[in-house]
């Protein structure tokens, strides 16, 4: 993988990581029609470093309410930052479950499985689509809901099924004020990135993916896809949760059964 494709890698991670149109299903179309040869360790690697990345991208643009999580957990207070803290921890539960017991078989999805994430673009477009014609209300997310809602991020680690897609559409169905469900949607992922990203590291064979370079992935190509995710990422947070506010989650559903169908029909030519 060369410089120019990592970079175009780093872009689609972080514009898509936070617009609700899955961009684990996008890195996977990319990889594709680049035509690289990675292996599902390789694959995987990339992804979740650029995930990383936009990780990074939401604790800048949600420091101030990271800070009152953190200050609510240490407290010790049950105080609305103590409760919403808890919330956050209780719908990282479902993903954290099916990352640590099926870690190798998700990483088969990682593998150039086009009809896969076609059809689970479609899932997400269905998902958007209903979303969009909820009732807008100003409820705050529930424990219950943060259950549901971490559920959906745990189905979300199928590539083509958006995080970002599945939580803000299910908060919404849940009833939950769009601007909270955007900001809850955001927060609940970042704990789990960088749980992935410490499992990795501690792992033997993350060194070993570094020094065999695996698939051909160098360390200058991993650092650039990162710099590419986290700045566009930045700006592809700041401007979601602007969209979500003035309901335009049809549109993304659109797209995602235009690319979804695209995809259903490349993985067949």
């Amino acid at each position: 993988m060369n410089f120019i494709e990592s970079l175009i890698l780093g872009i689609i991670q972080g514009l898509t990581e936070f617009l609700p149109v899955s961009s684990s299903g996008h890195l996977e179309l990319a990889k594709a029609i680049q035509g690289g040869e990675l292996s599902g360790e390789s694959s995987m690697m990339m992804t979740v470093i650029l995930h990383f990345a936009t990780a990074l991208s939401t604790v800048v643009v949600f420091r101030k309410d990271i800070l009152e999580i953190i200050k609510g957990l240490t407290s010790f207070k049950l105080n609305d930052e103590f409760k919403f803290a808890l919330k956050i921890v209780l719908s990282m539960i479902p993903a954290a479950i099916v990352g640590v017991m099926y870690d190798d078989i998700i990483e088969t999805f990682f593998e150039g499985q086009i009809l896969l994430v076609g059809s689970m673009l479609i899932v997400t477009g269905l998902l958007l689509f209903l979303a969009d014609r909820a009732k807008k209300t100003d409820q705050k997310v529930s424990f219950s809901n943060a259950l549901v809602i971490g559920i959906a991020q745990a189905i979300a680690i199928l590539p083509g099924i958006s995080r970002s897609g599945a939580t803000i559409g299910t908060s919404v169905l849940l009833g939950v004020d769009r601007e909270k469900a955007a900001r809850f949607s955001f927060l609940m992922v970042v704990p789990l990135i960088f749980g992935k990203m410490a499992k990795d590291i501690l792992s033997p064979e993350f060194m070993n993916t570094f020094s065999n370079q695996t698939g051909n992935i160098s360390i200058s190509s991993y650092g650039i896809g990162f710099i590419a995710a986290f700045f566009t990422g930045i700006l592809a947070c700041t401007w979601m949760i602007s969209l979500v506010k003035k309901s335009k989650l049809s549109y993304f559903s659109y797209y995602c059964f235009i690319i979804g169908g695209g995809a259903i029909i490349w993985s067949f030519v």
